[in-house]
């Protein structure tokens, strides 16, 4: 369904959510909209979203691999941050939840992510799947910058476990 023009009608659920989605949406305040119109009076829209791309340590030790073999990559862009950080600062993600209808908004950034990563190519496989923009970004590697960026880092997580297992 077109999470642009939600086919339910208007105070359906007592309880919406998304899950890492509509950050994903191009038309990111209509979505959040469409939420709200489907949600009832007194219910709640829970979202969950990519906090900063600073803060994400995985994402920054694969973004310093790939600076490793290609010297000229700048990193992610931040004016404007990519689609899937759009509402990476928690104010800009209470000001769209608050301008979709929502009242009482709470942002809560307390969560992190503990990842026990074993090898360059595991954490490779992770930030690919886990995160689109990757996708892209190593797009313009070539077969061996992909290769090297996994040998950079593997060497990355073997001096941050001292050697002695997985990285965390």
């Amino acid at each position: 369904m077109d999470v642009h023009a939600l086919d339910i009608e208007d105070d359906t659920f007592d309880v919406t959510g998304s899950q890492f989605g509509v950050m994903l949406v191009p038309d990111q305040p209509l979505a959040l909209r469409e939420m709200v119109r489907v949600t009832r009076p007194g219910g709640r829209v829970l979202l969950i979203a990519y906090g900063s791309p600073a803060e994400s340590e995985a994402l920054q030790v694969f973004i310093e691999a790939l600076q490793a073999v290609d010297p000229d990559f700048e990193g992610l862009p931040d004016d404007p941050p990519p689609l899937e950080f759009q509402v990476a600062d928690p104010e800009v993600l209470r000001q769209r939840l608050t301008d979709a209808g929502l009242r009482d908004v709470t942002v809560d950034t307390t969560h992190e992510e503990r990842l026990e990563i074993g090898s360059g190519q595991q954490l490779w496989d992770w930030i690919l799947g886990s995160n689109p923009i990757s996708g892209v970004i190593v797009g313009d590697l070539t077969t061996e910058q992909q290769t090297s960026a996994r040998q950079v880092l593997d060497e990355m997580l073997r001096r941050r476990s001292h050697g002695t297992g997985p990285a965390v």
